[in-house]
């Protein structure tokens, strides 16, 4: 038989102790958690998104003085993969498509991006299911190739039209 007092009411077990009864843990704890709180991270980031989005709808980065110039753009006069980013997300605001891929087309891609993995996000936490975005070492040196690749050709003569 076990003489090891039992923890004080209000305090919790120590460390390697496994949960009493009663105590929620893993993935049945999961679904045991209210909507509202599985909910909460994904529209707390949606929620910060649309205000982003409609600052930069509203406050036109076009018109000079209402956003810092990037500095690599001003020390350099190379535009970087975020250069136009900006511009992007007011058009597309605006609902000009054609114009936020002219800005910047990347950036207007993972707008898109963004969207379906927020959204899996969302069902995922609706069902309380686990919310896990994996990318192996081979996807992140391919986003960073694809990222280079954009920065260099943008910056080219022949890929002007890249360039915000």
């Amino acid at each position: 038989m076990d003489a090891s007092p039992a923890p004080a009411p209000g305090t919790s077990p120590g460390p390697g102790t496994p949960p009493g009864p009663g105590t929620p843990s893993g993935p049945a704890s999961r679904a045991q958690a209210p909507l509202v709180r599985r909910v909460a991270a994904p529209l707390g980031v949606m929620g910060a998104v649309v205000a982003a989005f409609a600052y930069v709808g509203a406050v036109d980065p076009n018109e000079p003085g209402h956003y810092p110039v990037c500095p690599l753009l001003r020390l350099t006069g190379i535009y970087c993969p975020g250069c136009g980013g900006l511009r992007s997300a007011h058009a597309f605001v605006h609902g000009d498509l054609a114009a936020a891929l002219g800005s910047n087309a990347v950036a207007t891609v993972g707008y898109g991006i963004f969207a379906v993995v927020w959204a899996l996000w969302l069902v995922r936490a609706i069902r309380a299911r686990p919310v896990r975005f994996e990318l192996g070492t081979g996807w992140w040196w391919g986003i960073g190739g694809l990222l280079l690749a954009f920065t260099v050709l943008r910056n080219l003569p022949f890929g002007a039209v890249l360039a915000p």
